[in-house]
């Protein structure tokens, strides 16, 4: 078992999409959680972040006011709800956390987002 999994999929330009991310193997209650963006050919790129306790988020410029980063600490779950999409948010998403002790990171498999008419 992975200590992170993701889901993605593939939707319409305008449509929106939520992405889970799962944690096993660390204490996810006291991580930071976090999603990076990969385009092919580019680097990766933060898309979003929240504290452990879910008290601060933090969100790349390119997707204010559409994506949303949420945590369910009960169940090890961070989510990240994606809205009005464009072409341009095609990417590779991987979910990432900042465990204790030491502030590991563990980094999951990536999943595929494809905006597509």
């Amino acid at each position: 078992v992975q200590p992170l999994e993701s889901w993605g999929g593939l939707v319409q330009p305008v449509g929106s999409l939520r992405l889970s991310c799962a944690a096993s193997g660390f204490t996810f209650s006291t991580s930071h959680m976090s999603w990076y963006l990969q385009a092919p050919g580019k680097e990766r790129e933060l898309v979003a972040a929240i504290t452990s306790a879910g008290g601060q988020t933090n969100y790349g410029n390119s997707v204010k006011g559409r994506f949303t980063i949420s945590r369910d600490n009960a169940k090890n779950t961070v989510y990240l709800q994606m809205s009005s999409l464009k072409p341009e948010d095609t990417a590779v998403y991987y979910c990432k956390a900042q465990a204790l002790p030491g502030w590991r990171e563990y980094w999951g498999q990536g999943t595929q987002v494809t905006v597509s008419s």
